[in-house]
């Protein structure tokens, strides 16, 4: 608590209250103000997560903020709420994210405005929701509740195959969850009826037991990461969903699934952890490089960024489970900034698409003689999804390899291979897009940045740059929850 307020349940339930009075604005004649509502709802829900980071305390790897409230109390069911230095920047994350959403569909979506929008904010608090649980029921009702809206926003607003995209999301992330539920009930009759997370952290299991609690929460996971081979819904979500939703998908979405394996499968399952390690390497290391090629073939825009997407969050389980402190700081850090960098990058396709109306590379060139403001932004956001040093792209993406070098030089020499392919296919994607002589009388027509994109991109410009150039503030908050971990995992349960 700060000042008497239980932070993290504000920083849920506000947002999803403001959700539900912007949908009780009604129909599109109240549009105006159904925007408004919605702004303020999403700059008020990331204001009242800015006390979780500057009241932190980060020698310390405890829960803080922790609140705890009786709720099913017959099953033993709590409202139970807590952060550490792992899940905390990704609440602070997701709610920063939200204001950009709101104010990048600003003009753009005309119909059902006030059901969008409060969409969004009923998403950001079930997402706060996720990351801040400590019961697994708790969990994982926040874990089911965060499907809806996305579903809703790929199936309603989405393109012609819209809801393909939606049906294959749900099905692919629900069967995931429906085993989480199987592995989860194992837990609480294993621990004599307990649902807190914590406890499961220091309950003995069997080694047969670990492997297939650590193979049901992987499924989960797997999905929402994700990694391969369950990442075919992620394209097709993101190619369907409008700008906002692709942004959400790539910031946040995917960053819950990573944060299963450490909340979840690392700290329960340890010895299966270190016993499976060389599936999840491989399964990353494929993801690194087989992705980062497929992306190299993309002639959607939009696909391609997805692809990317995949490629980095191989890195992100890679760094997880070669169980070193270079690999795991690497890998949470290149979370936060594969959310800044991949959502920028959303959002420049969106602006493109904004105008014109397609994602074909084909469609376009020569856009910097008619759009040279948003042409810099591009490049800057380009040349950080490559991994350029001084960019939040390269910080998290070094640190995996160094951490990877440490465990296995083949690791590290395979995991770099991205910077390669990254560079290729980004700056590639950029060259026809940008450069070259304007390819059509559309191209002539389009008209540079308005003072609303202006101001997102100068937002995630200062937070790519910012984090790229000093990313002490991000790394030293972790680094005590990250060491106790590792020496959790390094503990057998047997």
């Amino acid at each position: 608590m700060i000042l008497g307020l239980p932070v993290l349940s504000v920083a849920i339930w506000l947002p999803i209250i403001f959700g539900v009075l912007v949908m009780a604005t009604g129909d599109d004649r109240n549009a105006p103000l159904a925007r408004i509502i919605a702004l303020v709802g999403a700059v008020l829900g990331f204001l009242v997560t800015i006390p979780l980071y500057t009241g932190f305390d980060k020698v310390t790897s405890a829960m803080q903020f922790v609140e705890m409230k009786d709720w099913i109390i017959r099953y033993n069911i709590h409202y139970h709420l807590g952060v550490d230095g792992i899940s905390v920047l990704f609440i602070i994350l997701n709610s920063f994210f939200t204001p950009l959403v709101v104010i990048a569909g600003w003009q753009v979506i005309e119909k059902r405005v006030a059901q969008y929008m409060a969409a969004f904010l009923i998403m950001s608090g079930i997402v706060n929701g996720v990351f801040a649980a400590l019961d697994a029921v708790l969990f994982y009702v926040f874990w089911e509740a965060m499907l809806i809206p996305m579903f809703i926003i790929v199936g309603v607003w989405g393109g012609a195959n819209r809801v393909y995209a939606a049906v294959k999301f749900f099905l692919y992330t629900l069967l995931g969850s429906l085993l989480m539920l199987v592995a989860l009930l194992y837990l609480y009759n294993q621990s004599g009826g307990s649902f807190e997370i914590l406890d499961f952290h220091q309950m003995p299991i069997p080694m047969t037991a670990q492997i297939l609690v650590f193979l049901a929460f992987f499924m989960a996971f797997a999905v929402k990461v994700p990694m391969f081979p369950v990442h075919t819904w992620l394209p097709d979500a993101h190619v369907e969903a409008p700008t906002g939703g692709s942004v959400v998908l790539a910031a946040i979405m995917l960053k819950v699934g990573a944060y299963g394996f450490l909340r979840f499968s690392m700290p329960i399952a340890p010895d299966a952890s270190h016993s499976l390690a060389g599936m999840m390497i491989a399964l990353s290391l494929i993801a690194v490089v087989y992705i980062g090629l497929v992306a190299l073939t993309q002639s959607d825009m939009k696909k391609l960024v997805a692809y990317s997407s995949i490629s980095h969050m191989g890195f992100v389980t890679l760094g997880f489970f070669i169980f070193n402190t270079y690999g795991m700081e690497g890998a949470l850090v290149q979370m936060i900034s594969h959310g800044f960098v991949a959502g920028a990058l959303f959002l420049c396709i969106g602006v493109l698409y904004d105008r014109m109306h397609s994602r074909k590379i084909s469609d376009y060139g020569g856009v910097a003689n008619t759009m040279p403001v948003f042409s810099a932004f591009f490049m800057l956001f380009a040349m950080a999804n490559s991994g350029l040093p001084g960019t939040s792209g390269f910080v998290g993406e070094f640190i995996v390899i160094m951490g990877a070098v440490k465990a296995n030089f083949w690791y590290a020499f395979l995991a770099a291979s991205t910077l390669i392919f990254g560079a290729a296919y980004t700056l590639w994607m950029y060259k026809r897009v940008i450069f070259g002589a304007v390819a059509n009388h559309h191209v002539a027509e389009l008209t540079d940045l308005n003072g609303r994109e202006k101001l997102i991109f100068i937002i995630l410009a200062i937070t790519v740059l910012g984090m790229g150039l000093y990313p002490l503030p991000f790394t030293e908050i972790m680094h005590a929850s990250v060491n106790d971990l590792l020496v959790h995992v390094a503990r057998s349960k047997l």
